[in-house]
């Protein structure tokens, strides 16, 4: 990393200290999702308490409080932890998303402060998306309903690979096994039907719930079948690279290496501008830079477990996508709420297109304070603390 990467670094956390100490007193223990007319509001999606993005308001703010020592982040994030320790009340109204809901934020607190409270809601969490497995498939299961197809009981999508790390965290808090097992083979199954030679992948993967039988993939929320859903990639790289963390199981990191050289290579043919879609027609133009930031954060990972000079490939590519996504999409007027803006939910029919998603803003923070040496991995242990994988 040269004098003015370093440089760059360091002025993009200065700017991500003032915004966020302003955003964290204008919001308090509100739940945000998108700035409207400037603002964050309160828990405005439909999902309420349990939407899937609820984690990573809390997820910053310990990040913040872990990165600074600030109580005012700690604070913050314990009032909205009080707040997010009924969601499991409502098990109808959560699915595989429990682990973006309680990994940054409840599991967070109790890694940071020993919170006895917060260790069994994480408990109890990873016992529900536990519950969600098919043991015929060898898959956690997404949904209970989608806008897509009236039966969706066999359906796997990319987006878990950043649950299952709650139940990797859950196996080694509790020494049962089970937990880690589950992940594993939902990981291994997501390697096979989900991504792709090149290192594509696919967005939902379908099986026969009853026999497990694989019926093939679905484009979900990319432009179309076979076509590489950018938030799916981020998804996948840093997903697999985590497995990998979680497991030490070389198949993993060798997936994280080739959903990450499919990345690197799209990524440069843009100028390191993320698509909606690396698959998709060149008309219209449709950006999402939440999954440059997701993206940015795999890279970074897939780097601390690769031979040391294969390292900086990784790290320079994630520099330039962050760099990119920066310097068009941030709004840094800390008068207002919403950092990273050009967010894509979806390629078709997106009435949210350009929003700064909360969930930006955490991947954002997360790779600055990864380049910055002052990230607390939310996603799994140390390397050094894996399950030895035995599949």
């Amino acid at each position: 990393m040269n004098n003015e990467q370093r440089a760059w670094i360091e002025g993009v956390w200065e700017k991500l200290q003032i915004k966020l100490r302003a955003e964290c007193q204008r919001t308090g223990a509100n739940i945000p999702f998108i700035p409207l007319q400037g603002h964050y509001r309160d828990c405005m999606m439909p999902g309420g308490l349990t939407w899937w993005t609820n984690g990573f308001w809390p997820g910053i703010l310990w990040q913040m409080h872990h990165a600074t020592g600030e109580d005012a982040y700690r604070l913050t994030a314990e009032d909205v932890g009080k707040r997010m320790a009924v969601i499991l009340d409502n098990p109808r109204e959560l699915d595989h998303d429990i682990g973006f809901l309680v990994l940054p934020g409840a599991v967070t607190q109790y890694r940071l402060t020993g919170n006895p409270e917060c260790r069994s809601l994480g408990i109890r969490a990873a016992d529900f998306l536990a519950g969600r497995f098919n043991e015929q498939g060898n898959f956690i299961r997404a949904w209970d309903k989608s806008p897509w197809a009236e039966d969706v009981s066999g359906w796997m999508i990319v987006d878990c690979m950043l649950n299952i790390p709650l139940l990797y965290w859950a196996g080694r808090e509790t020494g049962n096994r089970r937990y880690a097992s589950i992940a594993d083979r939902h990981a291994e199954t997501a390697l096979h039907c989900l991504l792709r030679p090149d290192g594509s992948c696919n967005h939902i993967a379908a099986f026969n719930p009853s026999t497990g039988e694989f019926l093939g993939g679905i484009g979900g929320q990319g432009y179309g079948n076979g076509s590489s859903w950018s938030r799916g990639q981020g998804w996948a790289v840093y997903g697999f690279a985590l497995a990998y963390r979680n497991t030490g199981y070389p198949a993993f990191l060798d997936a994280a290496k080739r959903s990450a050289h499919y990345c690197m290579s799209a990524l440069a043919a843009n100028e390191w501008l993320p698509l909606v879609d690396f698959r998709a027609p060149a008309e219209p133009v449709l950006y999402d830079s939440g999954a440059g930031a997701i993206i940015a954060c795999g890279l970074l990972e897939t780097a601390e477990h690769v031979p040391a000079l294969e390292q900086q490939m990784y790290r320079t590519a994630a520099l330039h996508t962050l760099q990119a996504c920066e310097a068009k999409f941030a709004n840094w007027d800390s008068d207002t709420d919403g950092i990273l803006f050009g967010g894509g939910m979806m390629y078709h029919n997106d009435r949210l297109a350009g929003q700064a998603y909360i969930y930006n803003d955490y991947f954002l923070l997360e790779a600055i304070l990864r380049l910055a040496g002052k990230d607390f991995i939310i996603w799994g242990g140390m390397t050094n603390d894996r399950f030895q994988y035995t599949s």
